[in-house]
């Protein structure tokens, strides 16, 4: 029981960072960034490309992967979204939009890198071995630090100017633009810190799981399973989501190990019955 508890921990804090980047996007634009698996999948290959071929640091390759999806974030959302939330009057518009996104990222990525499994070495070597629990260390270091990044982020979000200013965006747009909010400034940051938290948790997952061109339409559908859990547009629900998914996930493989790969036929199931009681998820309004 150690065991599956002490995965579905690990797991839930990589998802839940995950989630936060889609989460933000959504309660400040109300877009559904379905890229934000490509995201996570250039994030992974850019901390391959760092540390695994030019030789850098871990923590240099990570920090590169998340400026640069930051970056590229700060840009897709001034040309892109920006210019079609004001001249569309249908949000199906923004969705389609994304899904272009999605599609041009994955064109890029197997363009860039092909479509091999890519892998870097060891961050840390060795096993922690317990009567209960066994755990390599590179997957102790990886939680820690998912759970390091998700307090910064709460910490910025609660504390800073601009986590203010989008924390009052993500509660009442219009009203946060009254009192002299940028809409438009919050509304890049925002989305640039979203795509950052997407290339950081690429770059932490490619030390343990590796990382390849195909993986960034299933990592959306994780990314959206969690924010349905917790509440669209919910930054506390992401990270309860988050947490949710890892522990059912760790749980449904160990129990239903024997009965074939059906863990996520379980999975949907019983979110299809959630959704059906508590259509707005655990929280249901967004953070404010």
């Amino acid at each position: 029981m150690a065991q599956v508890i002490a995965n579905g921990v690990y797991l839930g804090a990589q998802y839940a960072l995950i989630a936060l980047g889609l989460t933000l996007i959504f309660a400040l634009m109300n877009v559904l960034n379905f890229a934000h698996g490509q995201m996570y999948v250039l994030g992974g290959f850019i901390t391959y490309t760092a540390y695994g071929q030019l030789g850098l640091p871990f923590i240099v390759a990570l920090l590169a992967s998340g400026v640069t999806l930051g970056v590229i974030g700060a840009l897709i959302e001034k040309l892109l979204f920006r210019t079609v939330i004001r001249r569309s009057v249908r949000e199906e518009s923004t969705m389609l939009l994304a899904a272009a996104v999605a599609y041009f990222l994955d064109a890029v990525i197997l363009l860039l890198f092909g479509e091999k499994q890519r892998g870097v070495p060891k961050i840390v070597n060795g096993v922690f071995v317990s009567d209960a629990l066994i755990m390599p260390y590179d997957r102790l270091l990886i939680g820690a630090l998912a759970v390091l990044f998700i307090g910064a982020f709460m910490l910025f979000m609660q504390f800073s100017k601009p986590g203010r200013a989008m924390r009052a965006l993500a509660q009442d747009r219009v009203a946060a633009q009254l009192m002299g909010v940028r809409v438009d400034r919050y509304s890049m940051i925002g989305f640039a810190l979203g795509a950052m938290l997407a290339g950081v948790v690429g770059g932490l997952l490619v030390a343990i799981t590796g990382v390849n061109s195909g993986i960034g339409g299933p990592i959306s559908i994780k990314a959206f399973l969690m924010v349905m859990i917790g509440g669209a547009g919910v930054v506390g629900g992401a990270i309860a989501g988050g947490f949710i998914l890892g522990m059912i996930e760790s749980v449904g493989l160990s129990v239903l190990h024997a009965y074939g790969d059906i863990t996520y036929l379980v999975i949907f199931a019983a979110l299809m019955v959630f959704l059906s009681i508590r259509p707005n998820g655990l929280m249901g309004k967004p953070w404010g």
